[in-house]
């Protein structure tokens, strides 16, 4: 329940050319959209269990959430339609996500970073497991022992590719 309430005020919250913007990715889209949507709760609430203290802060729980939520996009999208179009509309709403949302440019990168971890995990684990076959336990295990193993990002210069970052708010 608090899931949903977080989502309501965060739309509740933005502009009305932040909601038509919003609008003119998600309807051309629709079921794409509904999809993400829900990959989007079940990401936040996973965290939230899994990090409480992390999962809505810029720690390592917010790195497990942006990873989990890609793999779960993709996921889904994967079940009805092509794995590629699936990571195409993924890059696209997890990129407004941010654009939606601005946050510093350290966090920015962060989330951007982990985003794409969790969509190039997926992709890796494609050729051996049939799309129709995907659960989202596939990913948990995986991603919980990036999290663990996850560098503090400091700089905008900072690479990690192929870690997990978050920043260090102590």
């Amino acid at each position: 329940m608090r899931t949903f309430k977080v989502i309501f005020n965060t739309i509740k919250s933005m502009s009305f050319k932040k909601i038509l913007k919003l609008l003119s990715a998600v309807l051309p889209h629709p079921l794409f959209s509904i999809l993400s949507f829900y990959a989007t709760v079940k990401a936040f609430s996973i965290a939230q269990k899994l990090y409480p203290k992390t999962a809505s802060k810029n720690g390592e729980g917010n790195a497990f959430r942006h990873s989990l939520w890609c793999c779960l996009i993709m996921m889904y999208c994967s079940k009805v339609s092509s794995p590629e179009k699936a990571l195409d509309f993924c890059k696209k709403i997890t990129y407004l996500h941010e654009e939606l949302f601005p946050n510093k440019p350290l966090e920015t990168k962060m989330d951007l970073h982990n985003n794409k971890i969790g969509m190039d995990y997926f992709m890796e684990l494609l050729p051996g497991i049939h799309r129709q076959f995907f659960e989202k336990n596939f990913f948990i295990e995986e991603l919980k022992k990036k999290t663990a193993n996850a560098k503090v990002l400091k700089n905008l210069d900072d690479d990690f590719a192929g870690e997990l970052v978050y920043l260090d708010d102590k």
